[in-house]
């Protein structure tokens, strides 16, 4: 493939850097580490209301996978399971903030998890200083998830929060290097922190990015736990080299080459933002070639 990627090296830097937003895009896969793949099945069907996708168990390799969501993974957002055979336990360290869920009424989904044995970390009611009815409840291996009162949703999968160092810094990272764009903005000088939410579409539509400026913050710990977001693309080369620009600038750094992915053949190219979370950009017809005949 070397002719291919040389070939998109060629390309003018103009024309370059307008293609995340000429790239058709969208979320993907949250992927996190769990203990207990059967538990945190259990626990995001039965209190969360989410569906079993798909299976797959890699012995060799020693991991299983659960891929888990509101709907098809072929026009949903959902979560991507890991676990790692004789594993138990991570580290989520301080980074690494929640998901997000949309629901029509955050009262009911408290109390059907509390029933269930679920740990709620805030009683629903309203956001401080707003009318939003919000809740944060974690799961068994120590997720946060917010859950937020909104009417009929297309995405109820509908946030990954992640703290940075530099607000300012990572807006322009995910603009440029990732074709986001700015949906809303938040600065809570009486709590000391400003919030950014990035993402394809209005925040009620679609999933979103929630970066998080505690002032005076400038680095957390990533433990071993959360893994990265996956977002779709049409053309892995050409993207990898827009973000192979943007971290000249910006920072962060390509950690995978795009290129297929060995035995599966899907093309990937993966990198490090500025903060160091960890993005991955799937090519979107290899994605769909991945999925089950039924999806």
């Amino acid at each position: 493939m070397a002719s291919e990627h040389e070939a998109e090296k060629a390309v003018p830097t103009d024309d370059l850097l307008e293609w995340p937003q000429k790239d058709k895009r969208r979320f993907l896969h949250a992927v996190y580490r769990v203990g207990d793949l059967e538990r945190t099945i259990k626990f995001y069907t039965e209190c969360f209301g989410m569906k079993l996708l798909r299976k797959r168990d890699i012995p060799e390799e020693k991991y299983s996978n659960a891929f888990l969501g509101f709907g098809p993974e072929e026009s949903s957002f959902v979560v991507e399971l890991t676990y790692n055979y004789g594993v138990d336990k991570y580290d989520i360290g301080t980074g690494f903030g929640h998901f997000a869920i949309a629901t029509e009424d955050v009262y009911k989904m408290v109390e059907d998890i509390r029933a269930k044995g679920g740990k709620i970390k805030r009683e629903p009611g309203p956001v401080k200083g707003g009318t939003t009815v919000i809740a944060f409840v974690e799961d068994p291996d120590g997720y946060v998830f917010e859950l937020i009162q909104r009417g009929p949703t297309p995405e109820p999968l509908c946030q990954v929060m992640l703290r940075v160092g530099d607000l300012e810094r990572s807006i322009k990272f995910y603009e440029k290097a990732c074709g986001m764009r700015v949906v809303k903005t938040v600065d809570r000088p009486e709590y000391k922190y400003s919030i950014a939410m990035l993402g394809y579409d209005e925040e009620e539509k679609t999933t979103v990015l929630e970066l998080t400026y505690n002032y005076g913050v400038t680095e957390y710990t990533k433990g071993n736990a959360y893994a990265q977001v996956a977002l779709s693309t049409e053309d892995v080369y050409k993207t990898a080299e827009v973000v192979r620009r943007v971290t000249q600038e910006l920072g962060g750094k390509i950690t995978r080459e795009p290129g297929p992915i060995p035995g599966i053949n899907t093309k990937i190219t993966s990198f490090l933002d500025p903060d160091g979370w960890k993005v991955v950009f799937v090519d979107h017809a290899d994605f769909l070639k991945e999925l089950p005949k039924g999806e």
